[in-house]
């Protein structure tokens, strides 16, 4: 149980894997979606290829276009593409870097679509049994009184009365059958040795400008997840001090007056670890009203912040600070 949860974990915190994970999981979804598909070819010359090609090439488009929508690189990638300059120049080599590894992701499902419907070969007899050329063939029904395009239309449908006592619809069907099926295993071992080629020749290029090609695309990854966790925390911090203030507001006077409160200094002190109010004042940084929010994401946007950690400014922390009835001085971090 241990093991599931470091699993879980580190899927959760790898946006990487997350996206490996969401592409291998649409490429059985493809799979089980052919294979409870009901496949009926209409048996028509002007039908037969629209209908095969169709189911082919149709259902990859919508899984491809559905790996893009889900990939998290596409946003990364896009957002880093057409934000303005500001202060950070862009590096056309990490966006070529997250389009390839989104387009990679993506592509996943559609090509087991296409490979288990080559290997199974219905779409490609559907589509390509008019193709043929019958005189290699034997057994044709002539009796029929149907032109030899609409007879070798007829070739997948297999219900069909006219090839009841002829083996010529068997033997059409797996003659196209096996043209589909090994251009399934050329696209397949095309695959395999593209890859296979890709991994030994990888290290004879620049690795040193891969790994800093990868840091970097990582960095984009984490840092807008970072940004949205600190505008989460940020945004629950400032609703409760908006609805807090409210209800106090609506307090009797007599209950809202204290008797400690006389004056209210705010100067620069030392933090102290004391109280979840102190944490919710310590995240929202001097940022209280919806304008100041409003120009800080402007101010994110239009301008990030330069990767260097070294130039960040460190600002003292304030504090409230009053006197009670002795007076001494109370303290209270903002």
């Amino acid at each position: 149980m241990e093991r599931l949860k470091l699993v879980l974990q580190y899927f959760q915190s790898n946006s990487e894997s997350i996206s490996n994970g969401i592409c291998a999981l649409l490429a059985l979804i493809s799979v089980k979606l052919y294979t409870s598909f009901d496949f009926n070819c209409p048996c028509m010359p002007q039908y037969n290829k629209l209908y095969g090609l169709g189911v082919m090439f149709v259902p990859p488009l919508i899984l491809f276009l559905l790996g893009v929508l889900i990939n998290r690189h596409t946003g990364v990638m896009m957002e880093e593409w057409l934000r303005p300059i500001g202060k950070r120049s862009k590096n056309p080599t990490v966006i070529k870097h997250l389009f390839s590894a989104m387009i990679q992701r993506s592509l996943l499902a559609p090509m087991v679509w296409i490979l288990v419907t080559l290997l199974d070969g219905k779409c490609f007899v559907c589509a390509f049994s008019m193709n043929v050329d019958p005189k290699y063939f034997s057994g044709i029904p002539n009796n029929t009184g149907l032109e030899m395009t609409r007879i070798l239309a007829k070739v997948p449908c297999k219900e069909d009365a006219i090839f009841q006592n002829t083996t010529f619809r068997k033997a059409v069907s797996r003659y196209v059958r096996c043209y589909s099926q090994a251009i399934g295993w050329s696209i397949l071992l095309l695959l395999i040795l593209v890859g296979a080629v890709g991994r030994v020749i990888k290290p004879c290029f620049n690795h040193a400008g891969f790994l800093q090609t990868r840091y970097w695309s990582n960095y984009l990854d984490i840092e807008q997840k970072l940004f949205d966790e600190t505008c989460v925390l940020h945004a629950r911090d400032f609703a409760r001090k908006c609805v807090t203030q409210f209800f106090e507001g609506r307090r009797d006077d007599a209950v809202l007056r204290l008797p400690l409160a006389r004056a209210l200094i705010t100067r620069p002190c030392r933090r102290d670890e004391f109280g979840e109010e102190d944490e919710e004042e310590e995240r929202l940084h001097g940022i209280t009203s919806q304008d100041q929010v409003d120009h800080l994401l402007h101010a994110w946007y239009q301008s990030k912040p330069e990767l260097d950690v070294t130039k960040m400014a460190y600002r003292p922390r304030a504090c409230i600070t009053w006197e009670d009835d002795q007076g001494r001085a109370v303290f209270s971090d903002v």
